[in-house]
């Protein structure tokens, strides 16, 4: 599963779905109307229960925080996404905008270290940056909240221009699916299955 915001990354997802897919990979992802939908479910439960049944999970974390917000939690479908697969401890590969990441770094030097401390701050949407809550997933994701000695499946590639996100797309799924072929070929092969 592929799990972004869409707007202002549209071609990035579709240069994503199509190396996803040249390596045989069945990609889900809202942008390309790929994830299982049901029509008695809201488009909420929809994208967790996709995150429930995926395999793999990828998730783009952008300026943009997105368009459909849960009033229950107040968080974006996107963010319920990335919490979802690290509560499950999906194996996930992340990828961080620069300017996500520069935020992050700016607002904690200036002292806004944590959710609490940024509620302070009153940020105007702009086509740069769109909410603050976009800190959040990106502290999440890293598990900003443990020493770093401690942090496991916490890294979150940054990326600046789409073709550093397709060099990590690229990196990544073709070595995983490297190494799952090299079991089912050594372990299958000998003696049955397990």
């Amino acid at each position: 599963m592929v799990s972004s915001t869409v707007y202002g990354i549209e071609e990035l997802l579709e240069r994503i779905y199509a190396i996803l897919t040249a390596y045989g990979y069945e990609v889900w992802m809202s942008h390309k109307g790929t994830v299982p939908v049901l029509s008695e479910r809201s488009a909420f439960e929809n994208c967790i229960n996709a995150v429930e049944n995926c395999d793999l999970f990828m998730g783009i974390i952008t300026p943009f925080y997105g368009s459909g917000f849960d009033e229950t939690e107040g968080l974006s479908i996107t963010h319920m996404e990335l919490k979802k697969a690290i509560e499950l401890k999906k194996l996930r590969w992340l990828l961080s905008h620069d300017h996500v990441v520069f935020a992050w770094s700016f607002l904690k030097n200036l002292g806004y270290e944590t959710t609490k401390t940024r509620r302070t701050l009153n940020l105007e949407r702009s086509n740069v940056f769109q909410n603050l809550k976009i800190i959040d997933m990106y502290e999440e994701a890293i598990f900003s909240q443990q020493h770093l000695r401690d942090r496991k499946g916490n890294w979150v590639q940054k990326f600046e221009k789409d073709e550093d996100a397709l060099l990590f797309t690229s990196a990544q799924f073709s070595r995983f699916q490297e190494v799952e072929s090299f079991i089912n070929e050594n372990i299958s092969g000998k003696g049955g299955s397990k």
